[in-house]
């Protein structure tokens, strides 16, 4: 039996100064981590023991689906460089020597490693398909580690990788995945969300966030309560309500207008008389891309918006697919002829599509503006802007994309109903990666005609570290938190309020033995404490239930407390177990 006598809980009074979300502040004083370092943790007995429940679930559903293996932290520049990662990743991969001077790297994610296993071992296609998953330290040098464990630079994940012949393979895998996280954190008791996800540094297509709603999350999630639409800000589209285009002046064509002074959208709106929505917003931006030679080049890239729209970078990152940057001063003015604040489209001869190759600047136009006529923009030319502005008609875009951020109140794509914006942690993250990494580290198997064929892949993460968090996030109050049972460190504390009395103290005991005996995960408090300290220890820590042994003993009677109400209920001493076995759904 437990006896919290017996064991480390060093909890406090007070939070950390520098804890501004409830994970944190409760996390460090129920005594479940403290910190060693910034963004570096030690897990105490309590968060150690939900830990490993966490982990225990996410392994039982795992091994369902896939193999489990034990993978090196420390890893060699050499699989890293063969992706193409070591130089993408940056300051945010851990970098070291060994005595010998060559490069290392501690592991943040597992594709190359698992890659090149698939590559030396998978020969052919009747080894397919694989899921091949570990539970295990990854590190990342966070810039600003902060909130506690939702921001760190050790933590724990499970990552686990497909490999299959064909894309309809990598579906099958991707479904199976995507099935056991939902088993996953409904096991864990956590309220989540399903959401279309951009898959950013990891490569890949198709891809889907698990998010918990929460204050304390730094993601934003774009859903509608009507229906079961649901993306992250990056991924995220809505319907625009329909815009009067302004009528033409003149004879339709481009008219030059005198705009002295007026540069930003909201100005020359102002100055004309006309609605932000009916002007274009110039972006200059200069790509950065490498060419066949090896040799770097430069190559400007300019995007239009609504007037009243903003630029989702992440959109924008996903159709250009190569490093960017703000076009500086002297750039601006070798492409427009023109300083800031009065760009457009008109003058310049742009490229007719998106290629990597392409010499000719790239002209974006994100797809609201699509259809619209007789728009206002910069005339490239000092206090001057244009009207009658129509695309596809008086420039040639290279191409139309969805470039823009949805904001709350515009209307679901699916339903029309408002859409809301919440802040999200992610706690679990699949990604379709398709042939980015089998294919750079050369990874090949044998079809059924002899030919060899590159595997496509897909990667599936969970934070275990986010689990726990999310649910603390997800219930508490001022006094301390409340886990759902399968994951708290203990599901139920005996708490008798006085030691000394023979009776209560023997009947906590026999309590707690019962209750052990039953199965369930029971703590005894048998402190010499005054009552007070431990109800506040008890609301504190994340236990869900406890038995208060009192007074009413005599009656053979006790009082039970659900933690995330406080609802008092009396419940006999002789069917405790029944009691807690109908109330946690565990009758045989």
């Amino acid at each position: 039996m437990h006896r919290w006598s017996e064991l480390f809980i060093p909890t406090l009074r007070e939070a950390p100064a520098d804890a501004e979300v409830a994970s944190h502040k409760f996390l460090v004083r129920a005594g479940y981590i403290r910190q060693l370092a910034a963004g570096i943790y030690s897990y105490l007995f309590l968060g150690n023991r939900s830990f490993n429940k966490i982990m225990a679930i996410v392994r039982e559903e795992m091994d369902k689906i896939g193999q489990e293996f034990y993978l090196p932290a420390l890893h060699p520049r050499e699989v890293w460089e063969a992706s193409g990662r070591w130089a993408t990743m940056g300051e945010n991969l851990f970098r070291l020597k060994d005595r010998k001077g060559a490069d290392m790297a501690l592991g943040m994610t597992e594709e190359e490693v698992m890659t090149s296993i698939a590559l030396k071992d998978l020969r052919s296609y009747k080894q397919l398909p694989q899921i091949w998953y570990q539970i295990a330290p990854k590190f990342r040098d966070e810039p600003r580690p902060r909130s506690g464990l939702l921001r760190v630079r050790q933590f724990m994940m499970k990552d686990s990788y497909s490999f299959d012949t064909d894309a309809a393979g990598l579906d099958v895998s991707y479904k199976k995945h995507y099935d056991a996280y939902c088993r996953i954190f409904d096991r864990c008791g956590l309220k989540y969300m399903v959401v279309e996800a951009d898959s950013g540094a990891m490569g890949g297509k198709e891809s889907h966030e698990f998010m918990v709603r929460t204050r304390a999350g730094e993601d934003q999630i774009v859903s509608c309560d009507g229906c079961n639409y649901a993306a992250n800000m990056e991924k995220a589209t809505s319907k625009l309500d329909a815009v009067e285009d302004l009528k033409p002046q003149g004879d339709g064509k481009p008219l030059e207008v005198h705009t002295p002074g007026q540069k930003t959208i909201e100005d020359v709106a102002k100055f004309l008389g006309v609605s932000p929505k009916n002007k274009i917003k110039t972006l200059a931006y200069m790509a950065e891309s490498t060419d066949r030679s090896g040799k770097k080049r430069l190559r400007p890239i300019v995007v239009l918006m609504r007037g009243d729209h903003q630029l989702n970078e992440a959109k924008f990152n996903a159709t250009i697919a190569t490093p960017w940057r703000p076009m500086e001063e002297t750039e601006i003015e070798a492409l427009f002829n023109s300083p800031a604040g009065y760009l457009g489209p008109i003058g310049i001869e742009w490229a007719a599509k998106l290629d990597k190759d392409g010499d000719k600047p790239v002209l974006l136009v994100d797809k609201a503006l699509g259809g619209r006529t007789n728009l206002i923009a910069g005339a490239n030319k000092k206090d001057y802007h244009l009207k009658n502005l129509t695309p596809g008609k008086d420039f040639q875009p290279t191409a139309y994309a969805d470039l823009r951020s949805v904001t709350a109140g515009e209307a679901c794509p699916n339903c029309g109903k408002a859409l809301r914006i919440d802040t999200a942690v992610e706690i679990g993250h699949i990604f379709k990666l398709g042939y980015k990494y089998s294919e750079s580290m050369g990874a090949g198997v044998l079809d059924k005609n002899g030919k060899e064929v590159t595997p496509i892949m897909g990667s599936y993460g969970i934070g275990i570290e986010r689990i726990l968090t999310a649910a603390v996030e997800q219930g508490n109050d001022e006094n301390g938190f409340w886990l759902p049972p399968a994951i708290a460190p203990f599901e139920i504390v005996v708490l008798p309020v006085n030691m000394k009395d023979d009776a209560v103290r023997t009947a906590a005991e026999d309590i707690a033995k019962r209750l052990e005996a039953a199965g369930f995960d029971v703590i005894l408090d048998d402190r010499d404490e005054r009552p007070g300290v431990k109800f506040k220890d008890a609301d504190l820590v994340g236990i869900p239930f406890r038995i208060t042994v009192g007074k009413k003993v005599t009656e053979g009677t006790v009082e039970v407390v659900i933690r995330s109400t406080h609802e008092v209920r009396d419940a006999t001493i002789t069917r405790v177990v029944e009691y807690f076995q109908e109330l946690l759904g565990r009758t045989e």
